[in-house]
């Protein structure tokens, strides 16, 4: 499992790089299954850490998307509308969903310590 040493995690398993972009991590992607739907914010939304931005749906279940830092939503990732699974394929890059305008990071935690979180559960 990769745990990208430039991101940033949350407990809630979402990242977040030094542009303001983010996803959903490996392990998530993981434990979700299959994913089939995504619900994206907003752009131009307002949205604060730990705000409940979007919907993840996968052939498991349904799981609320939370914002790791607070900031403007500038760009969504529009090739998940017709590609979810680019969530399981590829977390880290084109599987990325929104990106935030001017990010402050919330509760987040560095690869190390997300890597030792989840390896505990």
């Amino acid at each position: 499992m990769q745990f990208p040493e430039n991101l940033k995690y949350t407990s809630d398993h979402e990242w977040i790089g030094p542009d303001g972009r983010i996803g959903v991590t490996e392990y998530a992607q993981d434990a979700l299954g299959d994913v089939v739907f995504v619900e994206l914010p907003e752009v131009g939304a307002e949205v604060q850490s730990g705000d409940a931005v979007g919907v993840i749906e996968s052939v498991k279940s349904v799981s609320d998307l939370y914002s790791p830092a607070s900031g403007r939503v500038a760009r969504v990732n529009d090739q998940l509308k017709e590609k979810p699974e680019l969530i399981n394929q590829d977390p880290y890059g084109e599987g990325w969903i929104f990106e935030l305008e001017d990010a402050v990071p919330g509760d987040v935690m560095s690869s190390a310590d997300y890597q030792k979180q989840v390896e505990g559960d």
